[in-house]
């Protein structure tokens, strides 16, 4: 299983608590790291974890710059607990405009966990589903240009080997938690058919047991993927 989750509300949780909006953070942070390690007993394979947009720079530049020490300590700290868990991290987006010393630490964990198998953990960090579509777009038109690739072999399949998740299933459930009813731009590609779950809880109260109730309504869905309920019937009861 495969879920996304759009982690909104951790400014308002510490507005609505007379904190600043960097103590919101901290505490969504530590949120993080409960989420992930309920994630295998949950029966979770893929977790894909929305850090930081490419929206998000036009936010107040203390705001970005208290997030990026938050990524900083972040890799620091949880970087062997990564390791032991048997964890895979792989980091989507765009990594050029990221400070030299975070991209740094963000590719040795990669190295570091790419032999790993217990877990997958996508963490979307400068990622926006557009970008990565035209990202994806250059690195297709760059072989074609080489003629490594022949425009007749363009097809869906193909062009999800050039996306930032390539070799991985899409995601079945995306999560967003503060109650708004959108993607902002997460996984736009990948979302076709995903199942999606909006939560009126802020982020840094999003506990485990909230991730629970989130996949046993999932559950209790049926998924159709463009066929008619008819069609799904049959084929259940095949």
């Amino acid at each position: 299983m495969h879920i996304g989750i759009i982690m909104d509300g951790n400014g308002r949780w510490a507005a609505n608590k007379g904190f600043p909006r960097s103590f919101g953070h901290r505490k969504g942070a530590k949120r993080v790291s409960e989420i992930i390690k309920s994630c295998p007993e949950l029966g979770i394979r893929t977790l894909t974890l929305y850090a930081f947009s490419t929206e998000n720079w036009s936010r107040a530049a203390h705001e970005v710059s208290s997030l990026m020490r938050l990524f900083r300590g972040y890799l620091q700290t949880k970087y062997l607990d990564i390791i032991n868990n048997n964890v895979k991290v792989k980091f989507l987006g765009d990594t050029n405009p990221l400070p030299t010393d975070i991209l740094k630490q963000m590719q040795k964990l990669e190295f570091q966990t790419k032999d790993n198998d217990g877990f997958y953990l996508n963490i979307a960090l400068n990622y926006g589903g557009r970008d990565e579509i035209v990202r994806s777009i250059r690195k297709l038109a760059k072989d074609l240009l080489s003629k490594d690739l022949k425009i007749d072999q363009i097809n869906e399949n193909l062009f999800h080997n050039y996306l930032d998740t390539a070799g991985q299933s899409d995601p079945d459930l995306i999560i967003r938690t503060a109650g708004e009813k959108r993607l902002s731009n997460f996984l736009l590609w990948q979302t076709t058919y995903s199942e999606l779950l909006f939560s009126e809880k802020l982020w840094p109260d999003f506990t485990p047991e909230c991730l629970k109730k989130s996949i046993l309504e999932f559950q209790n869905r049926t998924r159709k993927f463009g066929l008619e309920t008819s069609k799904i019937e049959k084929l259940i009861n095949h």
